[in-house]
């Protein structure tokens, strides 16, 4: 796995930010999931083809960046739900299929599944010749897999939103007869400024630090309108710099930052180091108009100590 695959997975393996993800995009908010009914399941996910023939190919083997199983309670229902997490920091012009193929795979293991607690139980005695056969039994139930992408960049999504977006133009009558498989997105560049309050996590900051970023006026109004902003912890930082590239500096004993004061001191440096650099300029013009040295040019222009030190790798 690259930096930015490892610090998304780390992010959103945490509980209450999986369980925040999935309140926001399917809940509207509300706090349906809750982080302590969340179990991690393994992320390998078996593809095994069909035929055993001599000479038949390998299973491949495929894993997810983050899923889990929850008990969730929604108007007085009980409902039981495996969720997954696939993190981008790119797009993906197929990721309509990856996700298809992930969920599918899920489903074949319930049935899987029940198929050998059957077998264990020896319940089958009871079964008719269908059920038998097919080894899943009429009153088996599959969980619902839902699979939630996450866009780690401040980019707007151009992908295929569904299967269907990834055909040629076809017959109606056609596409009507071929099941449609969409993706459930969050990119920050899609969501609206209100719709942040809807998180309850470190999502909100991260993700609207993300969508901002390309823009450090308004960067700058979001951080210093959030004071959670001045407490971000390492797991958060390391996701900003590893996906856009942030420049945070947190020191190795730090375990949150200000970022409000980070920026400023971003900024700063990004000031201090365009003054050097024109600075640098000058002198290295007038060396060579004058004839002078560095030394000499320096004293004329009346360079202090501070900055002497700074050009001295340059000079």
């Amino acid at each position: 796995m690259g930096v930015k695959d490892t610090v998304t997975a780390k992010y959103m393996r945490q509980n209450n930010v999986f369980a925040d993800a999935f309140n926001y995009f399917v809940y509207e908010g509300e706090q349906v999931i809750d982080p302590n009914s969340l179990e991690e399941l393994d992320t390998r996910e078996i593809e095994v083809p069909y035929g055993g023939e001599e000479g038949a190919e390998q299973p491949v083997q495929r894993t997810r960046d983050v899923i889990k199983s929850v008990t969730a309670m929604t108007d007085q229902k009980t409902a039981y739900l495996v969720l997954a997490v696939e993190n981008q920091s790119n797009v993906h012009y197929a990721m309509a299929v990856k996700n298809m193929v992930y969920d599918a795979l899920q489903y074949a293991k319930q049935v899987e599944k029940a198929v050998a607690s059957h077998r264990t139980s020896g319940d089958y005695k009871t079964a008719d010749s269908d059920e038998f056969l097919s080894g899943f039994m009429k009153e088996d139930r599959l969980m619902p897999v839902i699979t939630l992408v996450i866009y780690f960049d401040y980019k707007v999504w151009d992908g295929p939103m569904s299967i269907h977006d990834m055909f040629n133009e076809s017959d109606s009558r056609v596409l009507a007869l071929v099941p449609d498989y969409k993706i459930n997105l969050i990119a920050p560049a899609s969501i609206e400024d209100s719709d942040f309050e809807k998180f309850s996590s470190t999502l909100r900051e991260v993700l609207s630090f993300i969508k901002y970023s390309g823009n450090a006026k308004k960067l700058e109004e979001t951080i210093n309108s959030n004071d959670k902003f001045r407490h971000l912890g390492r797991t958060e930082v390391d996701v900003l710099n590893a996906c856009i590239s942030a420049n945070l500096i947190m020191k190795q004993d730090e375990e949150v930052l200000d970022v409000c004061r980070a920026i400023q001191t971003i900024a700063s440096d990004a000031e201090k180091k365009g003054r050097i650099e024109n600075l640098l300029q000058n002198i290295k013009s007038l060396m060579e108009t004058m004839g002078w040295s560095a030394e000499q040019t320096m004293d004329n222009m009346k360079v202090s100590a501070a900055d002497r030190k700074a050009l001295a790798p340059f000079l």
